[in-house]
């Protein structure tokens, strides 16, 4: 009979977790609706997209008729600059504004757990910033045409490029979150990620190891918390455990960061 019941309660449980993970899930995609919402009711998502595709794509077409090699390495090369900024602009105003325009309370009233909430305006920027990335196709479609380029690179490169999204837009809201002003949350994010993009200069890591040759400060930097040579494996087409772990880790952290933070806030 015990062991009737226990097998009962087994199968009771097992049955249960398929249900928890679809209601968590539902939650989630609760807020991404909501955040997708607000990004595309009023004209910032457009001019972010607008303004993001044409300065790329304008600097990529210099270099590639300059150089004239069938590629795109220019402009793997010069995205981690473009998105210092880019990203800050677009998470600033994901948690600042709920403290501005007083719907955070709102927002924390709903039947979710601060997770949810967190994981569903993180993937709501992480779809936005896929789809500006998107637009960026035409690229690889008149590469094509013109000639053969190694089409393996170009995924591996969009592959980093994802990666290395992901990564701002996870600290971005972050920083977001410890303040109510948007412009803040832009100058701290802007800085974190322009810290973390130039400690993988080498001119950078040479000065900051003359600076101190016995702690050789730039190479750990370099080393152990610079984005760069892990992005940077992407773009030569090596496709790295080590880089994709560094990638998911620093994501993993800064997204349990912001939910610690908004625990916090809420209670």
């Amino acid at each position: 009979m015990a062991d009737g019941t226990t097998e009962a309660h087994r199968l009771e449980s097992s049955a249960g977790e398929p249900a928890a993970v679809a209601g968590f899930a539902s939650g989630v995609w609760v807020v991404v609706k909501r955040e997708m919402g607000a990004y595309f009711d009023s004209p910032i998502a457009y001019i972010y997209a607008t303004v993001f595709l044409v300065l790329s794509s304008t600097t990529f077409m210099n270099s590639f008729f300059l150089d004239s090699i069938v590629d795109m390495s220019a402009y793997f090369d010069m995205l981690p600059f473009l998105l210092i900024p880019f990203v800050p602009a677009m998470t600033m105003r994901t948690w600042a504004e709920e403290h501005a325009q007083h719907t955070f309370e709102l927002l924390m009233t709903l039947p979710l757990r601060s997770l949810q909430v967190v994981l569903g305006k993180y993937a709501a920027a992480l779809l936005f910033y896929l789809l500006i990335l998107a637009g960026t196709a035409p690229i690889v479609i008149m590469l094509a045409w013109l000639g053969s380029p190694d089409m393996g690179l170009i995924f591996s490169s969009y592959l980093g490029a994802l990666f290395l999204g992901a990564f701002f837009l996870s600290f971005g809201l972050f920083l977001s979150g410890l303040t109510h002003n948007q412009i803040v949350a832009f100058v701290l994010a802007t800085l974190m990620g322009f810290a973390f993009v130039v400690s993988g200069h080498e001119k950078v890591v040479a000065v900051l190891d003359g600076l101190s040759p016995s702690w050789q400060l730039g190479t750990w930097l370099f080393e152990s918390l610079s984005v760069m040579p892990h992005y940077e494996s992407f773009t030569r087409g090596v496709l790295g455990l080590g880089s994709a772990l560094y990638f998911l880790l620093m994501i993993g952290f800064f997204v349990w960061m912001n939910d610690v933070t908004l625990r916090r806030n809420r209670y």
